[in-house]
C-alpha cells in the first residue's frame, strides 16, 4: 500500500490535540467527581476554585474543535473540486449525527435501550458541516458574511419574543436556543445540549480562515492575522463584559469579593454559547495558533498525535471512561441493583457516586496515557493508507 500524500500544518494538529486532551478532563469530572451530579461547577458563589477552572479550562475545547473543523474542511476542499467538496461534507455531516446519535450516546450512557439519546458538539459539527456544505455549492464569500452574522449577531435574539412551545419552539431550541429536554415517549428522550446556528458561526469562520493557510500564502502573514484576530476576539470579550449590554444572555453580577467578581467575569454561556463565550475562547487560541508553528518541542510531538486522529479518539475516550466507570463502580462495592440511577444518565453511575478532584485528574491522566499508543497506531495507518472510509474517522 503506497502512502497517503499528507501536508499537514503542524499548528493545526498540536492545537487541536491539546483541547482533544483537555475535553477528557471534563468528562471524566461527569463520570468521577463526587458533585458532578449534585453541584453546579461554575457557580461563583458555592464552586471552590479550583474546581470552577476545572471545567472552565474545559471551556476551549467545543469551539476551537468546531472552528478547526471548518479549518480542516477548507484544506481538505483543496484537493477536490466543488461539488465533491461540498457533497463531501454533507455526507460527512450526515455521517457524524449518525454518530452521535448511536456511539456517542451509548459511549456515555452504556443504555442499550438509548432511553436519553444526548446531542452534543458531533451533532452541532454535523449539521454546521451540512449547511457549509450547502454554501459552499455558492461562493467562499457568502460563506464569509454567513459566518460573521451567525457568529457577531446571533445573541441579537436574546431581546427577541421566540416561541416555547409547539413545532416553532422546538425549531428555535433546536436551532438558536438549546439545550432543550425533547420526550419522544413515555421511555424515551432527547437531551439537545448544541444549538445548531450559534455553532456554526465558528465553523465557518474556521473554513474561510483556512485559506490563511495555503501552501502559497506567506507564513509570517499567517502568524500576523492570527495573532491580530486574536489580541482582537480576546479585547471584544473583555469590552463586552464590562460594557455589560450585548453578547451573553445573562449579564455579569458583581459581588463583594475579589475572587468571585473574577470567576463571575469569566463564566459566560456556553449553553447556547454567546458571542462573548465564542471571544474568550478562541481569541486566545487564535494567539497560541500564532507561536504553535514553531513548536518543536517534545509536548508538541505528544499533542500532535492526538490532534491528528480527533475523532478516533473522541469516541475510544467515552468508551474508555465507562469502562474504567463499571470497574471502579463494582470495586467500590456497588451492586447490580445501583446500575439504574433514575436521576443519572449514566448507568454504573449513582448521583452519590464519585472520588475528590485529585482522584479526577489521575484518572484523567491515565486515559490519556493509555489512548496515545491506539492514536499513534491509527494516525499512521491513515498516513500509509487511502481507503475511503479513512475520511470519515
Amino acid at each position: 500500500m503506497q502512502p497517503a500524500a499528507t501536508n499537514r500544518i503542524a499548528s493545526i494538529d498540536i492545537l487541536r490535540g491539546l483541547v482533544m486532551i483537555i475535553m477528557a478532563l471534563d468528562h471524566t469530572r461527569d463520570f468521577f467527581h463526587e458533585t458532578a451530579m449534585t453541584a453546579n461547577p461554575l457557580d461563583p458563589a458555592t464552586a471552590p476554585p479550583v474546581l470552577f477552572f476545572t471545567r472552565w479550562i474545559t471551556h476551549f475545547c467545543a469551539p476551537v474543535f468546531v472552528f478547526l473543523s471548518g479549518l480542516s474542511a477548507y484544506l481538505s476542499s483543496l484537493k477536490k473540486t466543488k461539488k465533491e467538496a461540498g457533497l463531501f461534507l454533507i455526507k460527512r455531516g450526515l455521517w457524524l449525527i449518525l454518530v452521535e446519535i448511536t456511539l456517542v450516546t451509548f459511549g456515555l450512557t452504556f443504555n442499550p435501550l438509548f432511553s436519553f439519546i444526548i446531542l452534543q458538539v458531533i451533532w452541532a459539527i454535523g449539521w454546521s458541516m451540512i449547511i457549509l456544505g450547502v454554501l459552499s455549492f455558492i461562493s467562499y464569500r457568502l460563506i464569509l458574511i454567513t459566518g460573521l452574522i451567525l457568529f457577531f449577531g446571533h445573541n441579537i435574539l436574546d431581546y427577541a419574543s421566540l416561541p416555547v412551545t409547539g413545532i416553532a419552539g422546538l425549531c428555535w431550541s433546536m436551532f438558536f436556543r438549546a439545550p432543550a429536554i425533547i420526550p419522544l415517549s413515555t421511555s424515551h428522550t432527547i437531551g439537545d445540549f448544541y444549538a445548531i446556528l450559534p455553532w456554526t458561526g465558528p465553523m465557518l469562520l474556521g473554513y474561510c480562515v483556512g485559506y490563511w493557510f495555503r501552501k502559497d500564502f506567506p507564513a509570517v502573514t499567517r502568524k500576523k492575522l492570527l495573532a491580530i484576530t486574536g489580541v482582537s476576539l480576546t479585547a471584544l470579550f473583555i469590552g463586552l463584559r464590562f460594557i455589560n449590554l450585548y453578547g451573553n444572555p445573562l449579564p455579569w453580577v458583581k459581588g463583594d469579593a475579589l475572587v468571585y467578581n473574577l470567576l463571575a467575569f469569566l463564566n459566560t454561556s456556553k449553553y447556547p454559547p454567546s458571542l462573548q463565550y465564542l471571544c474568550m475562547t478562541l481569541g486566545p487560541a487564535c494567539l497560541i495558533m500564532s507561536l504553535l508553528d514553531a513548536a518543536k518541542r517534545r509536548w508538541s510531538a505528544i499533542a500532535s498525535v492526538y490532534g491528528r486522529v480527533p475523532f478516533f479518539y473522541y469516541i475510544l475516550h467515552f468508551y474508555l471512561l465507562h469502562i474504567i466507570l463499571v470497574i471502579l463502580f463494582f470495586v467500590s462495592g456497588r451492586g447490580i441493583s445501583e446500575i439504574v440511577d433514575t436521576q443519572s444518565l449514566f448507568l454504573f453511575r449513582p448521583v452519590t457516586f464519585g472520588y475528590s478532584l485529585p482522584v479526577v485528574y489521575a484518572i484523567w491522566l491515565g486515559v490519556v496515557i493509555l489512548l496515545y499508543l491506539p492514536c499513534r497506531w491509527f494516525a499512521r495507518y491513515k498516513r500509509t493508507h487511502t481507503r475511503w472510509w479513512l475520511s470519515y474517522v
